[in-house]
């Protein structure tokens, strides 16, 4: 089990029982500058009060249960306009939308997509880019975000 996935059983449970919906966890190791960063959501939008909350919960379990040994920063956000997106209902809210994805490895030649987001299926995505449709496995999504159009 991923770090993300543990964080996310341990902490999930005080997250919404605050209110929130744990949209998503990500952990950016990088010696005593890793940073932790939690995304949190909730109908009418997070603000800097809901951040500062949620940091003081997930604050004392995290002392308590130490799951990260080493040195890191937390921050608790929210996941934004051009959120990122982690799990497979997170993709279905967003059917029809402009996304940004990145693979870990390439698909028909590409690791990097950008375009309307036509299909979620329970295994992957389908995605336009330049008139061409790709289907994209979840288990090769290293990133996906919204983009933001105006």
């Amino acid at each position: 089990m991923r770090l993300e996935e543990k964080l996310e059983q341990l902490l999930a449970p005080t997250i919404e029982s605050m209110g929130f919906e744990l949209w998503g966890i990500e952990y950016i190791p990088a010696g005593k500058h890793s940073t932790l960063r939690i995304y949190i959501e909730k109908e009418g939008g997070v603000n800097v009060d809901d951040c500062s909350d949620v940091s003081r919960q997930v604050s004392a379990i995290m002392d308590v249960e130490d799951p990260i040994s080493s040195a890191y920063n937390l921050e608790v956000s929210s996941p934004g306009m051009d959120r990122q997106l982690f799990k497979p209902e997170q993709f279905t809210r967003y059917k029809g939308e402009q996304v940004q994805i990145r693979t870990s490895i390439a698909v028909l030649g590409r690791k990097r997509f950008k375009g309307p987001m036509l299909t979620v299926t329970e295994d992957g995505i389908e995605v336009e880019v330049d008139a061409e449709l790709y289907e994209i496995p979840f288990d090769l999504i290293e990133k996906a975000n919204l983009v933001a159009v105006f």
